[in-house]
This record gives C-alpha cells, structure tokens and sequence, in this order.
C-alpha cells in the first residue's frame, strides 16, 4: 500500500527514464546475489554518479546504492556537497540514505518502489515539517516506474525464498 503523503503525480518522462537506467544497475545487484537496487545521481542531465546494493561483496553495511552514487558523485566533483542534484533510486531510500542526501544538499530524491518496511519518505517529511529540526529540505517523489521496481524486488527475494525451501527440504545445510 502507497502511503497517501508518498504520492506524487506521475512522473515525467525524464525521471521515468533515469529509473530504468537505475533498474539496469540493480539487475547488476541481483546478479551479484545483492538485493536489485540501483541509483544514479544527476545534475543538469549529467550522471555524476551511479551505484547498486553492495553491502554483502563490500562487507559494508553502509554501501547502498544511493550512499555509492553519492560517494562517487562526491569524489568526482571534489566536495561533499551535491548541492541541487538528483538523485534516482529504484527503491525508497532507508533513513541512513535520506539523511546522506540531506547532508549533501541533494534538491530532489526520486524513487521507484514504496518500501513500507524500511523507506523513510513519510518520515523525513514530518521532519521537515518541524520548525528549525532539519537544515535542508529535499524534494521528493516516488512511485516512478513503481511496478516495474517492485517486480524486480519481489522476483529476487522469492528466488530466494525457493532456493531456500529446496535446501530445507533436502537436508542439506544452506547459507545464503
């Protein structure tokens, strides 16, 4: 279920399109044995980073891919802040993801896939509502491409779910 305060008219074809490139990074995770997620930080029309799920390879919990893209968009033009970038991820970013984006001075945060177990949207929005807490403020918008997001997601984790039911059932011990 789509909160209410996450809806955003549909999007423009532009973010559309920067979501399927970040679909691209996160079939890249998947295929890696990452959770499919994928970002690509843009200014101007440029992509001065881009990033998929690595915490697993990276032994980083940190090494999301929206913390990745930031991290090469930072590297790339020498400073920390991003000031009016955008940044397009396939999922709705966790809180960690939400505070790095406020901390670089992102303009805008567009997302794919709701994620009501861990997405922040709705939260940093309340933040953002309370006099003097937050410093920056950030555009956001989800639900681009949100079905196709979705799909993705869904089809990795119940892969996983098969594979360990068939390990489960044979007896043999699975680590994945």
């Amino acid at each position: 279920m789509t909160p209410m305060s996450a809806m955003s008219p549909r999007s423009p074809r532009g973010d559309d399109e920067w979501i399927r490139r970040a679909l691209g990074l996160a079939r890249g995770a998947a295929a890696a044995g990452e959770v499919p997620v994928g970002a690509i930080l843009v200014f101007e029309g440029r992509v001065l980073g881009t990033g998929s799920n690595r915490p697993i390879g990276a032994c980083d919990p940190t090494a999301h891919a929206e913390i990745v893209a930031m991290r090469e968009a930072a590297a790339r033009v020498g400073n920390y802040r991003l000031t009016g970038a955008e940044l397009f991820v396939t999922l709705e970013p966790c809180l960690m993801c939400f505070g790095a984006a406020i901390h670089a001075r992102l303009g805008r945060v567009v997302f794919g896939a709701f994620d009501p177990r861990v997405g922040a949207s709705d939260l940093i929005r309340r933040l953002e509502a309370a006099p003097g807490l937050l410093n920056h403020r950030l555009e956001i918008s989800g639900g681009a491409l949100a079905a196709e997001c979705a799909s993705l997601l869904s089809g990795f984790f119940g892969e996983r779910r098969d594979t360990m039911r068939i390990f489960r059932n044979s007896g043999t011990p699975a680590r994945l």
